[in-house]
C-alpha cells in the first residue's frame, strides 16, 4: 500500500495558506522565489483582496504545494503517485523532478498570462452536483457551456460565458441539482480557451524541463506522464480540453494508492477521494496543526496499511 500527493486548483487560496510554513527551513527556497516572482511577500501575497486573480492565484498555489512538500519530504516515503488539478498539475511536475521550482512558478505566471490574454470577457466557472455526465453534457450543449472538470458522477465543474452559465444554473436547479459558483474568472480546461494551447506549449519546450522522475498522472487522461514529449502536450492540451479528475482518482487508486495527502490550501480533494474510497486513508495538510502533525498521521496510516 502507498502514499498519493495530491495539488490543488485554484478557488481554496486564503489569507492563511502559507501558516504552516512561516518558521520551516526546508519551505525558504520556495517562499523566496514567490517573493521575487511576485514582488512581494508571499504571505501579503496570500493576504490580499487579489490572491483569486489569475495572475497571482496561479503561482500562489504552486508554491503553497511545493512549501509543504519541501517541508514534509525527509519525513515522509517517496511517494508512489502524485496527480495535480489543473494548475496543482504544474506544482505535480515541480515535486515529480520534471522541473525546479523557480521554473514552475515562472511557468505558473506565463499560464495564467496566457490564460487571460485568450479567455474572452464575462466567462467563468461553476460547480454542479447532483446530475450524471449526460445531463450535464445536454445542459451544456443547450446552453453553449462545456464540462471542464468530471469531479465524479454526479459532480462536475462547468465553463462558459456568466450568461450562458447563469441560465444553465437555473435549468440544473429545475432538475434538483445544486449549483456553487466559482471565484475562478476564466473558463479554464474548455475550448473557449484554445488559444492558450499553442501558445503554453511553446512557452513549456523551450523551459528547462525533463521527464518526470517519481510516477506522475496526467489530469486529461490519466496516464502516466513517463517523458518529456507526454509532459508537454498533457500541459498545454488541459488549458482547452477536459480535466478526468475521477478517472486520475481511480488509477491512483488501481496503482496501489491507499493514503491520500492533499498539500496546499483547503481539503476539497481530500473531501472528493474520502467518500469514493472508504477504504482508503485521506487528509488534507490544511486539517493538521504543522507539517508534523500531517507527517505522522502519514506514516501510521502507511503503517496500518501494510
Amino acid at each position: 500500500m502507498s502514499l498519493a500527493l495530491l495539488c490543488p486548483g485554484q478557488g481554496a487560496q486564503h489569507a492563511a495558506m502559507f501558516d504552516r510554513v512561516r518558521d520551516v527551513a526546508a519551505a525558504r527556497l520556495v517562499l523566496d522565489a514567490t517573493d521575487e516572482l511576485l514582488g512581494r511577500d508571499a504571505f501579503a501575497a496570500a493576504a490580499a483582496d487579489d490572491r483569486f486573480d489569475n495572475a497571482k492565484a496561479q503561482p500562489l498555489l504552486c508554491a503553497a504545494s511545493l512549501a509543504h512538500w519541501q517541508g514534509l519530504r525527509e519525513a515522509l516515503p517517496t511517494p508512489t503517485v502524485i496527480a495535480g488539478y489543473s494548475i496543482g498539475e504544474l506544482a505535480a511536475h515541480a515535486i515529480a523532478g520534471s522541473f525546479d521550482t523557480t521554473t514552475c512558478l515562472a511557468l505558473a505566471a506565463q499560464r495564467a498570462r496566457l490564460m487571460d490574454a485568450a479567455s474572452p470577457d464575462g466567462a467563468g466557472l461553476q460547480a454542479v452536483l447532483g446530475l450524471d455526465r449526460i445531463a450535464a453534457q445536454r445542459l451544456c450543449d443547450a446552453h453553449g457551456a462545456f464540462i471542464a472538470i468530471a469531479n465524479g458522477d454526479d459532480h462536475f465543474i462547468l465553463g462558459g460565458a456568466r450568461p450562458s452559465l447563469l441560465a444553465l444554473a437555473a435549468d440544473a436547479q429545475a432538475f434538483g441539482a445544486e449549483i456553487r459558483p466559482l471565484p475562478v474568472h476564466v473558463p479554464a480546461h474548455t475550448p473557449l480557451l484554445a488559444g492558450a494551447v499553442a501558445s503554453f506549449a511553446a512557452v513549456l519546450e523551450a523551459a528547462q524541463m525533463r521527464a518526470p522522475r517519481l510516477p506522475l498522472l496526467a489530469g486529461i487522461d490519466a496516464r502516466p506522464v513517463r517523458d518529456r514529449t507526454t509532459a508537454v502536450h498533457t500541459l498545454s492540451a488541459q488549458l482547452a480540453q477536459t480535466i478526468e479528475w475521477a478517472q486520475v482518482m481511480r488509477q491512483a487508486f488501481e496503482r496501489g494508492a491507499r493514503v491520500f495527502l492533499q498539500l496546499g490550501p483547503g481539503n476539497a480533494l481530500a473531501r472528493m477521494v474520502a467518500p469514493a474510497y472508504p477504504c482508503c486513508e485521506v487528509r488534507a495538510v490544511e486539517e493538521f496543526q504543522s507539517l508534523e502533525g500531517a507527517a505522522a498521521w502519514v506514516r501510521s496510516a502507511l503503517q496500518r496499511r501494510q
